[in-house]
C-alpha cells in the first residue's frame, strides 16, 4: 500500500535531491530566539527581534551570484520564517528568488527522559501536520527535527536509542504527508572523552534503529535527507584521530547502516571550529569508496562564527560580514566536492565552537 502519490513523492525526492546537488549545502540559521541571544552577547548585541532580523538580513541577502553557488537550502526558524526584509520583501521570497529552497525547523526542543542518566527525547509532535501545512503554503519545503544522543555511562541506551528513533519517524512521516522534505537528524553530541570507536558504535545502533523506524512509519526514503554528526572522538579524548580516520569512520558507518535510496547527508558541526568542520567534509569527499550519497553540509555555527565576529551589530560592517559568509560558504562548497585546500587559520575561523550539552 502507497500513503503518498507519485506526484507527492516526485516533490519530496525533488526537493531532497536539489539540496544535496553537487557544492551546495545547507545554511542552518533556525537558533531559536535563546541561542541566538548567546551568540549576540559575544558580540555585545542586543536580543531583541529587530537585531534579530536585521542579522538574518544580512545572511539572505549576501551576494546574490555567489550565494546560490554554495547554498542550496536555509533551514530558518519560526520568527524568522514570516520577517522581511528592510525593502518589504517576505525572508522567503528573497530566498526563492535567489534558487534556494527554505526550510524550516519544527520540533520544540528537547525534554529529559525518565529514569535515564540526563537522556532526552524531542517534543513537538502535536499539532505538527496543521504547522507543516502552514509552512508549506507560505513557502517552505523542506523540514528538521533534532534529536540528542549522548555517549558514555551506558549511553545511548536503548530507551533513548528507540525512542529517538520513533520520534523522528513519526515527524518524517507527518512532514512527508504534507509535502515537506524531512531531514532526520539523530545528533550524538561529542561531550566527553570517548575514543573514535565509542562513537563508531553509537552512530552504528542509532542509524540502525533511526532506518527500522522510518521503514516500520512507510517514509518514502527518497524523499528524505540524514542530518547526523560526523563519527568523532569526544572532545575530551586525549588520542589524536585525522580528518582520514574521521572520513572512514563515518563513511563506513553509513556503508553499514544508511540506505542507497537517501539521497544524501547534510553534516551538522557539532561544535567543530569552521576550519576543522570544513576540513573533515573534504575528507570524507576525498576519501575514495561506494558513496551513493550526496556528502555536504548543514551547518549553523560552522558558517556563522566568522560573520557575526566581522558584523558586531554596526550597519557599517554589513557588507564586510555577508563577504565573510560567502568565503565560508564557498569553502565548504569545495569541501562538498573534495576540492578544499585549506586556508590561513586565523581569527574566528580557527576557534572551537563547542558548546557543553548543545541546546538549540
Amino acid at each position: 500500500m502507497s500513503y503518498l502519490t507519485e506526484a507527492q513523492k516526485k516533490e519530496l525526492a525533488a526537493t531532497a535531491k536539489a539540496i544535496v546537488a553537487p557544492g551546495k549545502g545547507i545554511l542552518a540559521a533556525d537558533e531559536s530566539t535563546g541561542t541566538i541571544g548567546k551568540r549576540f552577547s559575544t558580540i555585545g548585541v542586543e536580543n531583541v527581534e529587530e537585531n534579530r532580523r536585521l542579522y538574518r538580513q544580512l545572511l539572505f541577502t549576501s551576494d546574490k551570484e555567489e550565494m546560490p553557488k554554495y547554498i542550496s537550502g536555509v533551514i530558518l526558524f519560526h520568527e524568522t520564517f514570516f520577517q522581511k526584509a528592510d525593502n518589504g520583501t517576505p525572508f522567503v521570497k528573497v530566498l526563492q528568488e535567489r534558487g534556494i529552497v527554505p526550510g524550516i525547523k519544527v520540533d520544540k526542543g528537547v525534554v529529559k527522559l525518565l529514569g535515564t542518566d540526563d537522556e532526552t527525547t524531542t517534543q513537538g509532535l502535536d499539532g505538527l501536520a496543521e504547522r507543516c501545512k502552514e509552512y508549506y503554503e507560505g513557502g517552505a519545503r523542506f523540514a528538521k527535527w533534532r534529536c540528542v544522543l549522548k555517549i558514555g555511562g551506558g549511553r545511548p541506551t536503548e530507551l533513548a536509542v528507540n525512542e529517538n528513533a520513533n520520534v523522528l519517524a513519526r515527524y518524517a512521516s507527518i512532514c512527508q504527508m504534507n509535502g515537506l522534505c524531512p531531514i532526520v537528524e539523530p545528533e550524538i553530541l561529542t561531550d566527553g572523552d570517548h575514543d573514535l570507536q565509542a562513537c563508531i558504535e553509537a552512530s552504528e545502533r542509532t542509524l540502525a534503529a533511526v532506518y527500522k523506524a522510518l521503514s516500520d512509519h512507510h517514509v518514502f526514503l527518497e524523499g528524505t535527507l540524514l542530518k547526523p554528526n560526523m563519527v568523532l572522538p569526544g572532545v575530551d579524548c586525549t588520542k589524536k584521530f585525522t580528518p582520514e580516520d574521521v572520513a572512514l569512520a563515518t563513511i563506513t558507518t553509513f556503508q553499514r547502516h544508511l540506505p542507497v535510496a537517501v539521497p544524501g547527508v547534510t553534516f551538522l558541526s557539532g561544535g567543530q571550529s569552521e576550519i576543522v568542520a570544513t576540513t573533515h567534509l573534504n575528507a570524507i569527499n576525498k576519501y575514495e569508496a561506494v558513496k551513493p550519497w550526496g556528502l555536504t553540509f548543514s551547518y549553523g555555527r560552522a558558517l556563522q562564527a566568522s560573520v557575526l565576529q566581522a558584523w558586531r551589530g554596526k550597519p557599517e560592517n554589513v557588507k564586510a560580514a555577508q563577504e565573510v559568509f560567502i568565503h565560508r560558504a564557498r569553502c565548504n562548497g569545495l569541501a562538498a566536492l573534495g576540492k578544499y585546500e585549506g586556508e590561513e587559520s586565523a581569527g574566528a575561523a580557527a576557534k572551537s565552537l563547542f558548546v557543553k550539552d548543545h541546546q538549540y
